[in-house]
């Protein structure tokens, strides 16, 4: 028999939690009462029932974070209201802008929204003790997720040239913003499973070991779902999104450089094709390639509009409420990053870049931290979920790739984005705890001699 003997255990790191949480208030208060002066010249008169609500929410996260995952990331909760709160500031900001009041104007829907994907998030983190209890629904999760992507295509409406939003009565609804979370649960679940044959099997050819031909019908499949996107929902972002997850989770999973190189092959084939056929991805291209030419300047205005705001913007920026961001047309949505780099200069927008790098480096450290395949490939997963979001929208907006319809996850104006990724992070949570809470060791000096098995013989 084998006794066990714990272990000393890590600081849970609770009370640093709490320390940088409120300071992360404390910054989203400064900036409330800056927006506030430079407008109206005085303190806002409802500043203590607004930060109220903001300290609230973020302190239930904290309390039932110490009651349900005490072992969770102190890092991850404070970047994430940091981020929110910044959000909700820049949005009122433009209510400002509007003549638009709290009461009446967006932040307040933000900040309701925030709530309710607070709420959510405390439900999961409650209710799922155990994230391997996700693994059973590998293809549940998958299948609910292509049908969410493809929704669009059949009940949708388009906005801004993208056909992504469906109606749920009076409210409007991105379903891709819930499949990513459900694409990342299938993916981690599959490649679990196979990813001793994928990594194992195949030809090598100037070097590089390839996959099998049987082996590539799930890649085959992620491309296809991707290409129609493209072509039907004129939706690059969610195209990106589902294609580069499961590349990248391919990546990890087997540690092959061949899935990357097959992966923007069949990308870069796939986009040609779509370029041909489809005017609105050509479009899209236009304006990435040269958005100040003749042309461009009809089609492309958005864009021109947020890099000229970027520009203004300068080094320091012109100061929270001493900017013009409403120029930009969405400028509290798919622009908010033209918005804040005009009103923080490029000092704000180093500083947003960095709150998010750190949330994926919180979440890949959680993903190694983990003793179980399916919990580091989803861990995994869902971080880069988050870095892909980031890179794809702010690399839009500064012309490294083309323009997307994501939105910044926290910080946009979005009540599906703020739902979905708040669920994110309380799975991550979730999963970080079981990473950083210590298992009980064998002390080899207190093992008992097995009982020897007597056989009789008659």
């Amino acid at each position: 028999m084998m006794r066990a003997v714990a272990t000393i255990a890590p600081r849970r790191g609770r009370n640093v939690e709490l320390l940088l949480t409120a300071l992360a208030i404390g910054v989203v208060i400064l900036a409330y009462v800056n927006v506030s002066v430079a407008e109206t010249e005085e303190i806002p008169p409802d500043l203590l029932g607004h930060a109220g609500i903001l300290a609230g929410i973020a302190l239930a996260f904290h309390l039932v974070l110490r009651w349900r995952a005490s072992y969770a990331d102190p890092i991850i909760l404070p970047i994430v209201v940091l981020l929110n709160g910044i959000g909700v500031v820049v949005i009122y900001r433009l209510d400002i802008a509007a003549g638009r009041s709290f009461t009446e104007g967006q932040a307040v829907r933000q900040l309701l929204w925030t709530a309710i994907g607070v709420a959510i998030a405390l439900a999961v983190l409650i209710a799922l003790r155990d994230h391997r209890v996700l693994r059973r629904y590998t293809y549940t999760a998958g299948a609910a997720a292509l049908v969410l992507i493809a929704l669009p295509i059949f009940i949708g409406y388009e906005v801004n040239g993208a056909r992504i939003w469906i109606r749920l009565g009076s409210f409007t609804f991105q379903p891709a913003e819930i499949a990513k979370i459900l694409l990342a649960i299938f993916f981690a679940g599959y490649l679990v499973q196979t990813r001793d044959v994928l990594a194992l099997t195949g030809r090598r050819f100037l070097g590089i070991t390839f996959p099998r031909g049987r082996d590539l019908g799930p890649l085959a499949i992620a491309w296809v779902a991707s290409m129609l996107v493209l072509a039907f929902e004129n939706d690059f972002g969610t195209t990106l999104m589902v294609f580069g997850l499961f590349v990248a989770m391919l990546y990890i999973a087997t540690e092959r450089i061949s899935w990357i190189v097959l992966g923007l092959s069949m990308a870069a084939f796939g986009a040609a094709i779509v370029y041909t056929t489809a005017s609105h991805v050509r479009t899209r291209v236009l304006c990435w390639t040269d958005p100040f030419s003749t042309q461009g300047r009809e089609e492309c205005g958005q864009l021109v509009q947020g890099i000229m705001g970027l520009a203004s913007g300068g080094v320091s920026g012109a100061g929270l409420g001493r900017g013009r961001p409403w120029l930009t047309p969405l400028p509290e949505s798919d622009f908010i990053f033209a918005s804040i780099g005009e009103e923080l200069g490029l000092v704000g927008t180093m500083a947003i870049i960095l709150l998010y790098a750190i949330l994926v480096e919180r979440g890949l450290r959680s993903a190694i931290g983990l003793r179980d395949g399916f919990g580091k490939l989803l861990a995994a997963g869902l971080s880069f979920v988050i870095a892909l979001q980031v890179f794809v929208v702010i690399g839009g907006v500064t012309r490294v790739i083309p323009l997307t319809g994501l939105t910044l996850p926290f910080l946009a104006y979005g009540g599906s984005s703020l739902l979905t990724n708040w669920t994110l992070v309380a799975l991550l949570l979730r999963m970080s705890d079981h990473a950083r809470r210590p298992e009980p060791e064998t002390d080899p000096a207190q093992m008992e001699a097995p009982t020897e098995m007597v056989r009789t013989v008659r």
